[in-house]
């Protein structure tokens, strides 16, 4: 992969994710809350997969995608509930644990492991 290229894709993803920490902070983290769950990164990753792989090689990045909304639903709403009896550090790994473990048992379901 081209360092250049490389670069842009960094450079975009990161302004999406100072933007949307932007907007939580100074506007109302609602407007955050919907900007950080809209398909935003993924967007762009689906971009720019598909300038440089095939047409094929994007759509099972979006099937990829689609299978693991499950897990990334579970992380949000474990968080959610976690951040309202411990820290958010301790909340933070509890939610990648259930994460990690949905992603297994999904991937699981869905013939990926």
């Amino acid at each position: 992969m081209e360092l250049l290229y490389l670069l842009l894709i960094f450079l975009a993803g990161g302004s999406m994710v100072a933007g949307t920490t932007c907007i939580a902070e100074l506007v109302d983290p609602k407007y955050g809350g919907i900007l950080a769950v809209a398909p935003i990164i993924t967007t762009l990753a689906f971009l720019f997969t598909s300038m440089h792989s095939t047409q094929e090689q994007t759509q099972d990045l979006i099937r990829g995608s689609i299978v693991f909304l499950v897990p990334t639903a579970l992380f949000l709403i474990s968080l959610y509930l976690l951040l309202g009896r411990f820290g958010v550090v301790a909340s933070i790994i509890g939610s990648y644990g259930i994460w990690l473990v949905s992603v297994v048992i999904v991937a699981k379901c869905a013939g990926l492991l």
